[in-house]
């Protein structure tokens, strides 16, 4: 069985599997991994930061697969877009934010948009911005998505029936607690044409993380993980209050629980003292994102494999539901 999809047709792929452009972990290394195992590999830009850039992109661009960058819609304008499609990638990614200003800079360098969403009035956005592919992100994710969100086992299909009835041609790729192959075919089965993955790709060998929170990935388990905005509030950090943050537990997530993040944002105690503890190396430099599918990883491979491992766990766990169907109907 061969998992090929209007997203693997569109890029040319292997495997029906994105790598989230996670921010601090997917730099050029990983993303190439990816791109090497047959997926579509993409760059954690953030803020299109020009030295980060000049560092990571040539490493994933220089292989001569297809490659994409990923961007915090929130945190960049139209130059910062337009440096990073001086690179060249196949596709440019938006997440968090209105990405309508940057659309037609992407198009009209002649490359693929691609619009994460994380409720249906962003859905709609998308589609109004002229997404050539959207990301379905439930609130199963780890790191930050929407407050009020879905998970992604309902969400996914709400968006696959608007982009129906939207009549679009847009293909749909499934994000939030998938770090297997199982996770994988469920998103087929639900209609979506891939899936991008995040957690399970920080822990990979090529991943900017530090050995550490690595560690704490493969150890962690799916009731660890805290959604908040707390964490944001306490390391003064401008994200946008709509959206909040899935965590590994944190002690200062224990600190202060029960506390209105209003309340924490106003107390400047409390932010020193989270910066104090940064400075002692009490607590990691950043909050480790998890999400709720961390408990499915056992081991720091290369993205490369780990790309392969998850497309041949995917066609195993299909060829064993249409058979297990199957007998059933004919019993």
């Amino acid at each position: 069985m061969t998992l090929s999809t209007v997203f693997t047709e569109m890029f040319g792929l292997r495997h029906p599997i994105a790598l989230a452009p996670m921010g601090g972990s997917a730099g050029g290394e990983l993303a190439a991994a990816v791109s090497r195992g047959g997926g579509l590999g993409l760059l954690g830009s953030g803020n299109a930061d020009p030295e980060w850039l000049a560092r990571e992109a040539p490493i994933v661009a220089g292989q001569g697969r297809p490659w994409g960058v990923g961007f915090l819609t929130w945190g960049i304008d139209v130059l910062g877009v337009k440096r990073a499609l001086e690179y060249e990638p196949h596709a440019v990614m938006f997440s968090f934010g209105d990405p309508r200003p940057f659309a037609d800079a992407v198009h009209d360098a002649g490359r693929t948009l691609v619009i994460q969403v994380t409720d249906m009035d962003e859905a709609r956005q998308a589609l109004d911005a002229g997404a050539d592919v959207i990301v379905a992100q439930g609130t199963d994710a780890g790191g930050h998505g929407a407050r009020n969100g879905r998970g992604t086992l309902p969400f996914v299909p709400a968006v696959l029936d608007l982009v129906h009835q939207a009549q679009a041609q847009v293909p749909v790729l499934a994000a939030g607690g998938i770090a297997d192959g199982r996770g994988l075919a469920a998103a087929l089965a639900l209609g979506a044409d891939g899936a991008l993955i995040g957690t399970r790709f920080q822990a990979a060998r090529e991943a900017l993380i530090a050995p550490d929170v690595q560690n704490a990935i493969v150890a962690g388990r799916a009731e660890d993980t805290v959604r908040s905005g707390a964490l944001d509030r306490l390391r003064r950090s401008p994200w946008p209050s709509r959206y909040t943050a899935r965590t590994l537990a944190h002690p200062h997530l224990d600190r202060h629980r029960g506390r209105a993040e209003d309340e924490i944002a106003r107390d400047r105690q409390a932010q020193r003292d989270y910066q104090r503890d940064l400075e002692r190396g009490t607590i990691p430099e950043l909050p480790v994102w998890a999400g709720e599918g961390v408990d499915l990883i056992h081991d720091v491979p290369s993205a490369e494999d780990l790309v392969r491992t998850i497309a041949a766990e995917a066609e195993a766990a299909l060829i064993r539901a249409t058979r297990g169907l199957r007998d059933r109907m004919e019993r």
